[in-house]
């Protein structure tokens, strides 16, 4: 029998990039992307998307994207499900941190975007991590200071302005939420 201890496992982005399915990389470990998420999670995310994206009209620095490649280094890839980047140059994947990361949690990836994720981002200076929570309709929103995430507040119905961003942008949980409300 072949016994592979956690520490043996160290690939790289010229391996992922081989892979079939989607996948996603923390410090050489690969995690697999469960199956397409739930109706819930995608109409929260496209209305996230569509809330940020329609505040973009007069600022051409900065696009909303889904579910791309963040390459933060050659044993580090992750696909969050929206980011607010601005001033990317590459078009394969992103190469700096975004400004707003969000992350919609399902049972199979909670531990994974509230740690691993978390710690990631903060790390990378990410300016503002959103964690959405489906069945609660509750996003909780942290702001990084320099030095750490501070948590902003867990928002249900209310707005959140999101002041240190290049294109100032706000989201109105109300209406991100409002479809399930019912």
């Amino acid at each position: 029998m072949i016994s592979i201890k956690l520490e043996d496992i160290n690939y790289t982005y010229d391996d992922y990039k081989l892979w079939e399915g989607d996948w996603e990389l923390i410090e050489g470990i690969p995690f697999a992307l469960s199956p397409s998420p739930i109706c819930k999670h995608q109409s929260i995310l496209v209305s996230i998307s569509s809330f940020l994206l329609g505040q973009l009209e007069e600022c051409h620095n900065c696009e909303v994207l889904g579910r791309i490649d963040y390459k933060i280094s050659e044993r580090t890839v992750v696909r969050p499900d929206v980011v607010l980047v601005c001033n990317e140059k590459n078009e394969a994947y992103l190469t700096k941190a975004p400004e707003i990361i969000v992350e919609i949690i399902s049972k199979s990836t909670a531990k994974k975007d509230e740690v691993y994720k978390f710690d990631l981002y903060e790390t990378e200076k990410v300016k503002y991590y959103i964690i959405v929570y489906p069945d609660d309709l509750r996003a909780k929103i942290y702001k990084h200071n320099g030095e750490k995430y501070i948590k902003e507040g867990d928002f249900f119905d209310e707005s959140y302005f999101f002041e240190e961003t290049t294109c100032k942008v706000n989201l109105d949980f109300k209406k991100v939420f409002k479809k399930f409300r019912n």
